[in-house]
């Protein structure tokens, strides 16, 4: 077979459209491609000028593409995206959708010396298939994200009314299964978003190549290079699976905002001594059998706060000193104000907290007593609580001789917070 042959027989199988124009633009070749998609034959055609044949394609818009050509010896694109495109071509299917829209521009010499002008059109319906499909996906990701930055919207309100909860026992046997429910979900979802993550890039990068790739064939390399296929099936898997995870994480918040139906109470001057006394009745059958209370109250003017809140405060504190203790001990309860500022002190004589664990007592579900005798709720809860007032606790242990709590609270709240908190 000739060289002849072998390039007739590659125009007519490569899948692209090809028309060869002379030096003055008229029409040499065209391959079936063409023929089929155009409804026009190369007989009539073979001789004529481009745009006599095409006029679709815009004096002007050809004009300065074949300017580019003969002046700077460039490989002119025209992008798919761009409309109308340069020529009008059609399905061979009615039922098939096709974009046809990328054009590439391009001079070659022959043998004889004489400058011949190619046309290259191809049919970017794959790719504008696979770009939609990606927007959908970025769609849903970012969908997903504006529901989980919701969801923790709604995390902190349902963790608000739980501070505000006088059924500290009933949170407790909650708190160890919500960490683990809550956790788990938000695990893989954080897991399936960093391989969206990287997918995105990868097929980011693919649709960059349209624009840079030289050929047809060095884009299908990279799609296959980038498992696009792979990709295209994985990620309607991460996004499923997320949905279900995203979907666990509300039901179990659900389930937090109907176990709390405490209505949010206003900020009020109080008598903290009044508090104090009513927490330790409410607490006293935790303490009796553990520890003597000292209370050695100093002189405190009222305080503007949550009454209920601080008395749980005061109750987490109470409650930990008594766990901390293994025989029989003594718990102090103490007050003062200095300045603008009241403060209210808890110490034990327990066991104390090791200074390797001192960085990690004031995170949620974080505990050092036996399965099933603590729930790491407690401290969280009165962090979150004496932040929420402007306030600040201190702490201070030594191993087997016991520790002691320190919460400051303004007398007044800031002039921003109001009286509605």
């Amino acid at each position: 077979m000739s060289s002849t042959e072998l390039l007739r027989a590659l125009t007519e199988n490569i899948g692209l459209g090809v028309i060869v124009l002379d030096a003055e633009l008229r029409v040499e070749h065209w391959n079936t491609f063409i023929t089929q998609r155009s409804r026009s034959e190369l007989d009539q055609a073979r001789g004529r000028l481009f745009l006599e044949v095409f006029p679709e394609a815009g004096a002007a818009r050809f004009e300065r593409m074949v300017a580019l050509v003969r002046d700077k010896d460039r490989h002119v694109y025209n992008h798919w995206l761009e409309s109308p495109p340069l020529v009008e071509l059609s399905a061979t299917d009615a039922d098939e959708q096709s974009s046809l829209q990328s054009t590439l521009l391009f001079p070659f010499p022959t043998a004889d010396g004489l400058v011949h002008y190619a046309l290259v059109m191809y049919d970017t319906s794959a790719i504008a298939r696979s770009s939609a499909q990606l927007e959908a996906a970025l769609s849903a990701l970012s969908k997903k994200q504006a529901e989980q930055h919701q969801l923790l919207k709604k995390l902190e309100t349902a963790n608000s009314q739980l501070l505000q909860s006088e059924k500290l026992a009933a949170i407790g046997q909650l708190a160890a299964g919500v960490a683990h429910e809550i956790n788990n979900p938000i695990g893989y979802v954080f897991s399936n978003l960093k391989s969206l993550g990287g997918y995105v890039r990868d097929m980011l990068r693919i649709i960059d190549a349209v624009d840079s790739a030289s050929s047809l064939d060095e884009l299908r390399q990279l799609k296959i290079n980038l498992e696009y296929e792979y990709i295209r099936g994985d990620v309607e898997a991460l996004i499923t699976e997320s949905e279900d995870g995203i979907d666990r994480v509300k039901r179990i918040i659900s389930a937090l905002k109907d176990f709390s139906h405490i209505e949010e109470e206003e900020f009020r001057l109080a008598d903290l001594h009044r508090g104090l006394d009513t927490t330790l009745n409410v607490v006293n059958n935790e303490l009796k059998y553990k520890a003597e209370i000292v209370k050695e109250y100093g002189e405190l003017p009222d305080v503007e706060c949550i009454p209920s809140q601080i008395n749980q405060v005061v109750m987490n504190l109470l409650v930990n000193a008594a766990h901390a203790i293994e025989q029989f001990g003594r718990i102090s309860l103490r007050t003062a104000s200095d300045d603008d500022w009241a403060w209210i002190e808890v110490e034990d004589t327990g066991l104390g907290i090791d200074p390797k664990l001192m960085n990690r007592i004031y995170e949620p579900f974080f505990t050092t007593k036996p399965v099933g005798k603590g729930t790491g709720l407690g401290l969280a809860l009165s962090y979150s609580i004496v932040q929420k007032h402007h306030g600040r606790i201190e702490v201070q242990s030594e191993l087997g001789k016991g520790t002691r709590f320190r919460v400051w609270l303004p007398l007044r709240q800031p002039a921003a917070q109001g009286l509605g908190g």
